[in-house]
């Protein structure tokens, strides 16, 4: 129902991102988008090329005087470094004349835990930069210029995103700690790593210090909740219509992510059924009410209308200033790997291309199911579409 492709390079002219299906009548919001990009811009650790880059998301198609059309919506993200690199990343034959920036050596030492290994051998490239350009972090920029579009497709239907971190290396919140959407809704903006835990924070950014100090790189943990997520999206009749492997997909699929939890996640394996599943208990004008969100919104594959609560999990990123051990793919002899331009810690980062992949997968089973090519059509269906439950709730009860 709603889907969207990425093209562009690290260090080429710039990113661009089609977004197809977006319902006629959506009141776009061009600050927003950009406010998003800048929040993935931010968080403490990043490196110097988030002083160079200022993104912003220009609109090309599907949108006429603030409003969607029901087109495809295409967004440009420019590289502001392109005056930098048009000498090594140029697409004709030869450099043009009046090409800017250094022509850079080809990288021949791949970095262990990046794609350089195996996307050269793979695609049968001699120069690692043919890969490490591509499966850059940087895609992500057009990732949550697409988000931004349906993060407003959501909030004008009733759902609300945001997100937090909860861990920096091994120092995390307590494993018993339930952060509200309130609570991780307002944490500032510009905080340096939005943990709702002050102190906690401190000690995160002194321990991102130590691994700048010695060239090493932090991963850690962040988690995104919606609210306000109807009941019904996704389905339990096929394995690929589960909401939950969806998202689990969606958020996998961000750059130096190794698992992704729904609810308690991994720690549902080690405690019994009693203190896992959500008890329900008679309703309340809403509906059954749940004591509980252990299951983080799903059950089945299918909302049952809890706060959505996804966990990523984020692997140290692969470029360290003090390198690993690698080879040179001319010689084949011992060398160390190759140093590209990059962060120490990124996991605020991550968090925000969370919130827009888990938006993007949301909006597209909110159209999955309700329905609408225009924005009117599609909350005229929610506002007609009650849960079966919700409406034998509303009636009185027999005498």
């Amino acid at each position: 129902m709603l889907r969207f492709l990425t093209a562009g390079e690290s260090h080429g002219r710039g990113l661009v991102v089609v977004v197809d299906g977006v319902p006629a009548g959506l009141a776009l919001d061009l600050a927003r988008l950009t406010a998003l990009l800048r929040r993935r811009q931010g968080g403490y650790g990043r490196g110097r090329r988030m002083a160079i880059e200022s993104d912003r998301a220009d609109v090309m198609s599907g949108v006429r005087r603030g409003i969607t059309t029901g087109a495809p919506i295409t967004l440009v993200v420019e590289n502001r470094d392109w005056v930098n690199w048009q000498r090594t990343m140029h697409v004709e034959p030869e450099a043009p004349e009046g090409a800017t920036g250094a022509n850079r050596a080809p990288v021949v030492r791949p970095r262990p835990g990046h794609a350089d290994l195996a996307g050269a051998l793979k695609y049968d490239l001699d120069d690692v930069r043919d890969v490490l350009e591509r499966a850059s972090a940087r895609e992500t920029a057009a990732r949550v210029a697409a988000g931004g579009v349906a993060l407003q497709l959501l909030e004008a239907a009733g759902l609300r995103v945001t997100s937090h971190v909860t861990a920096i290396g091994e120092l995390g919140l307590p494993g018993d700690r339930v952060v509200s959407f309130d609570e991780a809704a307002a944490l500032a903006v510009d905080a340096p790593l939005r943990c709702v835990d002050a102190a906690l924070e401190t000690a995160m950014i002194a321990r991102i210090d130590q691994a700048k100090a010695d060239g090493d790189t932090l991963g850690g943990t962040f988690e995104v909740i919606v609210t306000g997520v109807p009941v019904g999206l996704g389905s339990y009749v096929q394995w690929d219509r589960k909401l939950d492997g969806r998202l689990a997909q969606a958020v996998m699929s961000i750059p130096a992510i190794k698992g992704v939890g729904i609810g308690l996640g991994d720690a549902a394996a080690r405690r019994p059924g009693s203190v896992v599943h959500d008890e329900i208990l008679p309703p309340d004008a809403r509906g059954p009410v749940r004591p509980t969100n252990r299951a983080g919104g799903l059950e089945g594959g299918v909302t049952n209308g809890e706060d959505l609560r996804v966990v990523g999990h984020m692997k140290p990123i692969a470029t360290l200033m003090q390198p690993l051990r690698s080879i040179d793919l001319t010689t084949l002899d011992p060398a160390p790997a190759a140093i590209e331009r990059s962060d120490v810690c990124a996991v605020p980062a991550a968090a925000v291309v969370g919130e827009a992949m888990v938006a993007l997968v949301l909006a597209d089973a909110l159209l999955e199911r309700f329905g609408g090519d225009s924005l009117a059509q599609l909350t005229r269906h929610m506002a007609a579409t009650t849960p079966a439950v919700a409406a034998r709730v509303t009636r009185a009860p027999e005498a």
